[in-house]
């Protein structure tokens, strides 16, 4: 059996987002195709954002599946550190605010930028 790499941000125990590294085993379909099992989804949304697009601090509203189809991506977390996604680059966006939270910008959530030349194109399955 082999696994799909899913990268997950997620509001861990101190409420601020943080990346990890999870799998998902392919245990379905043939050796020339596997598959994982199948998934729900609550319908899915594109977004063109134009060159020179940022967002401030904000928590994701339902958990999502973002999958950039053009351009480069960057996500910020409170600790200064960023990751950069670029086509076909894809991760698990679950930092949701925590239950009975009011948001601080200063604790919670990410923020995100378009990075280069090209308009951001980016694809949103909702979990």
């Amino acid at each position: 059996m082999t696994v799909f790499h899913k990268t997950v941000l997620f509001t861990d125990t101190d409420g601020r987002a943080h990346f990890r590294e999870e799998t998902v085993a392919l245990s379905e379909g043939a050796p020339s195709a596997r598959l994982s099992p199948l998934m729900a989804s609550g319908g899915y949304q594109l977004r063109q954002s134009p060159v020179g697009f940022r967002s401030e601090f904000h928590c994701t509203g339902a958990p999502q599946w973002l999958i950039v189809m053009q351009g480069c991506m960057e996500i910020g977390l409170q600790d200064g550190s960023w990751r950069r996604f670029g086509p076909g680059d894809h991760f698990y966006s679950n930092d949701t605010l925590p239950e009975g939270a009011t948001f601080d910008p200063a604790v919670h959530g990410h923020r995100s930028r378009q990075v280069g030349d090209e308009p951001l194109v980016t694809l949103f399955v909702r979990g």
